[in-house]
């Protein structure tokens, strides 16, 4: 046996398996939205957990659990394992409520015996009785045994048959841990359905398995117990690794003298109660125990082990599979959702066309040289000049004017007012209709705010809002993006402004919508359509091969379609961006202050199996399932399969530490198919 190759065979399924371990957990808190099966209570999960993390990479010890039903002689058999009272025992059912586990001496130095039963709280074992008192807490009391072999820990368990639940989860707990099952059956309890249950599940995770049929009446039960036995393996799936009968005699028990006779299975075609010899002498079950092949069964039990956490039924591909399904209902009712309870901005106003021909005038005379600068300067001065006794007699007569910006707001605050009720409408909708994944988490959004809230809130922020600088760095960001992205078209912008400062006593009242005459406020204000028109025409002159020095009216009279649509197009952008920010700050807000972050872990959760996390799983599955198959096609593997059952030898008194030193002298090699290796033959 190449043990080096093993050992690094084995560390590269033990470093899988914590990884895949991590992996899951990660993956469940991604999925929390789809409200997924809880990891915890999980079969396969369970034996991750509780089996494999903890135990996967140590020496090769075992683990064997006295397991059964109420009041079937479980301590007793216990202590005969121990070789000494350890355990309480009474003919009344006493009823162990805790499990108590013999420990080697120096084994607690060696090894962590919390991580060898993570969901136990460990106490020293004083006193018998401890572990027959009541309790909701999940106690294990352990002492030390100097009987024992070094690698070999033993445990009484509760009954796997009681009324008290905490008794399945304890005993359930144990069987995980566990590597060999010493299971006590009569002929009342051979056949419960609870004791089935149990073992169907140790069954399933290849557990070695040693019956003890008690309380037999012998001769007359040795017709009897092969089909008491077919019946229990039928039923669990279990194949025994030695059986043994004892008989129902409590002095014996009480004097720790109680016989277990050992028997063959599966039974020869032949076998009656005439192939038993009156002088077969008993079996002693601490040496029998200390005789099992331990690396063996401790590789099948791991092995068995990994195969549940990996099964398609029941392992965590099913788990995967449950996320996708959970993840495809939560897409389909999101879109349903999306299509029914999309919320249409309605009437949002359209930004003011004077202020942005202001930010665009402003602009650009930041940016005349030359000639062109002194000319449109001139005009300016001359144009607010003449503009200045209109204004005063206007703002004389009707008041002074409400600018223009200040309009939009008001407006804006009135769009956002409807915005509001209809959200809510929306999801209130939602709540009613959605499905078990929406329905809590949109009614979690709505109590914990109110409409009244949320209004105040949005007021709040909107009242600190500076619209003209909201618009001035609109319209610089956009004009440094017309000039990258259209340098051309820029370009004979540009011209076109230096060309009508020549022109411009014939074409100021026109331009006025460009931002180049001598003040916005002087033009009537103007819907975008009408001030892109506005901008077209004169545009469309000069791009069509007008003469600049004749263009007045005359140069209003044509149209040419290049120059004028792209204009036309820029215009009506800078509406759409200036909105669509004042529309994102809306969303932004009403995100922060009452969606949070649903509407991402919704997408999240409908996209779950392209995540990262998803794909760490499956690739952590495909590897671990890939070194198992190598680990168990291994000659190495295929030699312990075909190896004979071993039985104990009835003649063998070496002591069994001597025994045991032989198990820990290799690392522990690769899983194995050695569902029939545990005894020596």
């Amino acid at each position: 046996m190449n043990s080096g190759s093993d050992s690094t065979s084995f560390q590269d399924i033990a470093t899988a398996t914590r990884r895949l371990y991590d992996v899951v957990q990660t993956l469940q808190n991604k999925a929390e939205f789809l409200q997924p099966t809880a990891l915890d209570g999980q079969e396969w999960y369970e034996l991750l957990r509780q089996k494999l993390v903890p135990q996967l990479g140590e020496d090769p010890w075992l683990v064997a659990a006295v397991v059964g039903g109420t009041n079937i002689g479980k301590s007793v058999t216990f202590n005969h394992l121990a070789g000494t009272r350890a355990s309480a025992t009474s003919p009344l059912a006493s009823g162990t409520k805790h499990p108590v586990c013999l420990v080697p001496a120096g084994f607690s130095d060696r090894h962590d015996l919390q991580a060898v039963f993570p969901d136990f709280a460990l106490h020293e074992w004083t006193t018998a009785g401890a572990a027959l008192e009541e309790s909701d807490d999940h106690n294990l009391y352990w002492q030390t045994s100097p009987d024992l072999p070094s690698t070999l820990l033993v445990l009484d368990t509760p009954d796997i048959d009681s009324d008290a639940r905490v008794n399945w989860v304890r005993a359930d707990a144990v069987r995980r841990c566990a590597d060999v099952l010493i299971a006590v059956l009569t002929q009342q309890k051979y056949n419960d359905a609870a004791v089935k249950e149990f073992f169907r599940k140790a069954g399933a995770e290849d557990k070695a398995v040693l019956v003890v049929f008690n309380q037999c009446l012998l001769p007359e039960d040795e017709q009897y117990w092969p089909v008491w036995l077919n019946t229990f393996c039928t039923e669990t799936g279990i194949t025994p690794d030695a059986v043994y009968l004892a008989p129902a005699d409590r002095r014996a028990a009480e004097a720790m003298e109680l016989p277990f006779y050992e028997r063959p299975w599966p039974v020869p075609s032949d076998w009656g109660a005439d192939s038993v010899s009156s002088d077969t002498p008993p079996r002693n079950l601490n040496q029998d125990l200390s005789r099992l092949k331990f690396r063996e069964i401790r590789i099948r039990t791991l092995r068995g082990s990994l195969k549940q956490v990996l099964d398609a039924r029941d392992g965590v591909p099913c788990h995967l599979k449950q996320l996708i399904l959970a993840s495809e209902e939560l897409a389909t009712a999101s879109k349903r959702l999306s299509s029914d309870a999309v919320l249409k901005i309605r009437d949002w106003p359209s930004p003011p066309n004077a202020s942005f021909v202001e930010e665009i005038r402003v602009w650009w005379k930041a940016r005349q040289q030359g000639w062109a600068k002194k000319v449109n300067s001139f005009y300016d001065t001359v144009g607010t000049g003449i503009a200045w006794p209109f204004k005063m007699a206007r703002n004389a007569i009707q008041g002074e004017p409400v600018p223009p910006i200040d309009k939009y707001k008001e407006a804006e605050w009135s769009a956002i007012l409807t915005t509001v009720e209809e959200l809510f409408d929306k999801l209130q909708w939602m709540a009613d209709s959605g499905n078990r994944m929406v329905k809590p988490r949109v009614e979690a959004v709505l109590q914990a705010s109110t409409r009244t809230q949320l209004i105040q809130t949005l007021k709040r922020h909107h009242a600190n809002v500076d619209f003209d600088a909201e618009l001035k760095t609109m319209i610089a960001v956009e004009m440094a993006s017309f000039s990258e992205d259209s340098p051309q078209l820029f370009e004979f912008y540009r011209q076109l402004h230096n060309v009508l400062a020549a022109v411009r006593p014939m074409t100021s009242v026109v331009l006025f919508s460009l931002g180049m005459g001598p003040a916005g406020e002087a033009v009537a204000p103007l819907v975008a359509g009408a001030a892109a028109n506005a901008v077209v025409h004169v545009v469309a002159d000069v791009a069509g091969g007008t003469t600049a020095a004749v263009a007045g009216e005359a140069a209003l009279s044509t149209v040419a379609g290049q120059g004028s649509g792209l204009l036309q197009a820029w215009f009506h952008r800078l509406h759409t961006v200036f909105t669509q920010r004042r529309v994102d700050w809306l969303t932004d807000l009403i995100r922060e202050e009452l969606l949070g972050n649903l509407p991402e872990q919704m997408q999240a959760a409908a996209n779950l199996p392209s995540s990262s996390e998803y794909h760490d799983v499956t690739a952590a599955v495909d590897q671990l399932s890939v070194l198992l198959q190598q680990a168990t096609d291994s000659p190495d593997a295929r030699n312990m399969a075909n190896a004979d059952r071993t039985t104990p030898d009835a003649n063998a008194n070496s002591a069994s530490g001597n025994v045991a030193a032989e198990h820990t002298a290799e690392p522990l090699p690769n899983p194995r198919n050695a569902t029939q290796d545990s005894t020596e033959s």
